[in-house]
């Protein structure tokens, strides 16, 4: 009889964000900080911590419009470890005000969502050249899953919840794919003893179309209204 594997920890979800307040370049701008601890890889595209890594915390901080520093890593470290985070993390930037974040979940996948689209389009553009003062991250998702992935499955995460974000936004009738500078952090739990680490994400998959879904809801109801 083949042995029993143990069920997946569908109970280990990120913890909700904590919210930050700073006065920085004379405005109020805000941040979403998760510190779920040890025990989650994460894949990200984002300035700092991208790739696909073990990380301890992700931060989304809000910054002024027409951001000029040079040193977006440098500046995120500083405002997480001025939070009190610890070990390496995933940051995220935006110009969108972070505070009015729209977090979704189905069948233990989960999604947060910032999103601004004053800047959007698509992305094969006719048009060569890019936009001289884009303001930084304007989509971005932070989305878990509470099972292990493998590296080529978390990659395929990433590639699902960008396809659901950009469903979420043509269901919105925007005529756009996202985004110059959207950014996205997928976390799953590091593989544990004799528990399984899936081998795909895609919308298709157990796990993909969970998190297909909870980024389809969580953009929908994080884009801003029209008018």
């Amino acid at each position: 009889m083949p042995a029993l594997l143990p069920p997946p920890r569908t109970g280990h979800r990120l913890p909700a964000p904590e919210h930050l307040t700073r006065l920085e370049d004379g405005e109020r701008l805000h941040a979403l900080l998760w510190r779920p601890g040890p025990g989650w890889r994460m894949a990200s595209s984002a300035v700092l911590g991208g790739g696909i890594a073990e990380r301890a915390w992700v931060l989304n901080a809000q910054v002024a419009h027409g951001y000029r520093r040079t040193d977006p890593a440098r500046h995120l470290t500083g405002l997480a470890r001025a939070a009190g985070a610890r070990g390496p993390g995933v940051g995220l930037m935006t110009a969108a005000d972070v505070s009015a974040f729209a977090r979704a979940r189905d069948g233990g996948a989960e999604a947060v969502v910032t999103a601004g689209i004053s800047v959007r389009g698509w992305a094969a553009s006719p048009e060569e050249g890019a936009p001289a003062a884009a303001p930084p991250g304007t989509i971005n998702i932070v989305a878990a899953v509470p099972v292990a992935l493998s590296d080529a499955a978390l990659v395929n995460a990433v590639m699902t919840a960008t396809e659901a974000k950009v469903q979420a936004l043509l269901d919105a009738g925007l005529d756009c794919s996202g985004t110059p500078t959207d950014a996205v952090c997928v976390a799953a739990r590091a593989p544990h003893g004799a528990e399984v680490t899936h081998s795909f994400a895609g919308p298709r998959s157990e796990w993909g179309a969970r998190l297909a879904r909870a980024v389809h809801r969580a953009v929908g109801a994080a884009l801003p209204a029209p008018g």
